[in-house]
């Protein structure tokens, strides 16, 4: 997972104003960050490894990045190394100077890697699908056979690449002589949302960017539909893809995005709400032998469905966790001794909110388990009576494919595991976890037309038909954890 910018001013110098909205993204990208711009006949960049503060530390840096129009990046590396050439926006003077900056996985680059290789005679200097998408993007604009570089142009070019492209991607690029160009995949599987204020626009990844600036939210980019904003501030838009099948992916409203956001016309906040309510019925309902004197959840993401867990129960709720500011999410964090280490720096038990109680823990998912082992373990030692756990989301028991980095599926605590199998490895005297139905239904009472996801983390079910057995079996290998 990926955060991604683009800003566009009439007059003014737009570096300052990226480097505010990568900031408003770092959530999504902690490992490099990286900044291009356009400034009339000449391409800026400046990327490193790291947060965005400590990329851009210097206003001399951002200074350097003349232009008042450019795109940004954070990166969480998906696909690709750790290398500082792997961080984003990627660049090509071939045939025009274009910049790219990407949120999601191509199923297919290396496909398209070797047909390229062959056809056009790319050369490649990262392991990055990003790098693929930008070659790509830029042999089908050569292919246009354009004299002079129009718009009409860039859409066939983009229109080439939804055919030839799968999986799940939001772009947004600077395109020499045209302007800040961006698109979203045909299923809409990752989020890209633009806004507007007076004469300048803003696209990134989550409305919460956008509003953030003090841009007015225009609303998401639509699935397989491509948008211009010209040098003069002229913004074109064109549906290249028809007879879509919109899946955003669900794991967006969980976990990933910030509750201020809007996706797809979903409140993130309202969305993790309906989670907490559905999640206390089925506790009433099919845990009636429990008895809770108080629900706490695993800061951040948890809390608003913890609160109506609390609600539906009709028990108090309690912060019973001191949160480490400094240390990012764990989740994201490459190597699981890195995991473990930042789980035990980042939280602390508060012990009076669990000293000889029934504590209820609210978490937004359980991905390898090693985290809510270890908390339980916390609670428990703060002389918590009894620790049940409750998860969001139903049980995570296969790999994703389309930007989000989930280990090799043997690390998946429920992977080939029952509840009562979890229950006993993570320690829990009860674990619930969400219904998948209720998740769906979580997130569609928002927007009753988006009547699928993207939730094969939960069902195993991919909306690819790149995605076989042998892709699977390969990412396997490359994701097993060191």
């Amino acid at each position: 997972m990926c955060g991604i910018v683009g800003i566009y001013h009439k007059k003014d110098q737009v570096c300052a104003d990226i480097c505010d909205a990568l900031i408003q993204v770092q959530h999504r990208g902690q490992d490099a960050a990286g900044i291009a711009t356009w400034d009339h006949s000449k391409m800026y960049t400046h990327k490193e490894l790291g947060l965005v503060t400590e990329v851009f530390k210097s206003s001399e840096t951002l200074e350097n990045l003349m232009g008042n129009m450019g795109i940004g990046h954070v990166r969480y590396p998906t696909a690709g190394g750790d290398d500082v050439n792997e961080a984003q926006p990627f660049y090509t003077a071939n045939p025009v100077n274009v910049t790219l900056a990407h949120n999601g996985t191509l199923t297919n680059s290396e496909k398209l890697k070797e047909e390229l290789i062959k056809t056009h005679f790319c050369q490649f200097n990262t392991t990055s699908d990003s790098e693929v998408l930008l070659n790509l993007f830029c042999y089908e604009l050569y292919k246009t056979n354009f004299r002079k570089l129009t718009k009409a142009h860039v859409f066939k070019a983009i229109k080439n690449v939804f055919q030839k492209c799968s999986g799940g991607y939001a772009v947004i690029m600077l395109v020499a002589g045209i302007g800040v160009v961006a698109f979203r995949d045909p299923k809409g599987i990752r989020p890209l949302a633009i806004g507007k204020n007076n004469g300048s626009f803003m696209i990134a990844s989550e409305s919460s960017a956008i509003s953030s600036l003090g841009y007015k939210l225009l609303g998401d980019i639509t699935p397989g539909q491509a948008i211009i904003i010209d040098s003069g501030g002229a913004l074109d838009k064109k549906r290249l893809v028809r007879n879509i099948v919109h899946q955003p992916c669900i794991f967006e409203y969980v976990y990933f995005s910030r509750p201020d956001s809007t996706i797809d016309e979903i409140s993130v906040h309202k969305s993790r709400l309906r989670m907490g309510d559905f999640l206390g019925d089925k506790i009433l309902n099919e845990y009636k032998n429990i008895e809770v004197d108080v629900v706490i959840p695993v800061p951040d993401t948890s809390r608003t469905s913890a609160m109506q867990v609390a609600h539906k129960l009709g028990v108090k709720y309690r912060e019973g966790f001191m949160k480490n500011r400094y240390i990012g999410r764990t989740f994201i964090m490459p190597g699981q001794n890195t995991r473990k280490k930042s789980v035990a720096q980042k939280l602390n038990p508060i012990e009076i909110e669990f000293k000889n109680k029934n504590v209820l823990l609210v978490d937004d998912s359980i991905v390898r388990g090693h985290t809510s082992k270890k908390i339980i373990q916390m609670v428990r030692n703060n002389g918590a009576k009894k620790v049940y756990f409750a998860s969001a989301s139903p049980p995570i028991r296969y790999q994703n494919v389309f930007g989000i980095d989930m280990p090799a599926t043997k690390e998946l605590v429920a992977h080939n595991r029952t509840i009562r199998q979890i229950k006993n490895y993570i320690g829990a005297d009860e674990l619930i976890y969400q219904d998948l139905e209720a998740l769906r239904l979580s997130a569609s009472i928002g927007n009753p037309k988006i009547t699928e996801y993207e939730d094969s983390v939960f069902t195993g079910n991919y909306c690819d038909s790149y995605v076989t057995k042998d892709y699977l079996n390969n990412l396997e290998k490359r994701r097993k954890d060191i």
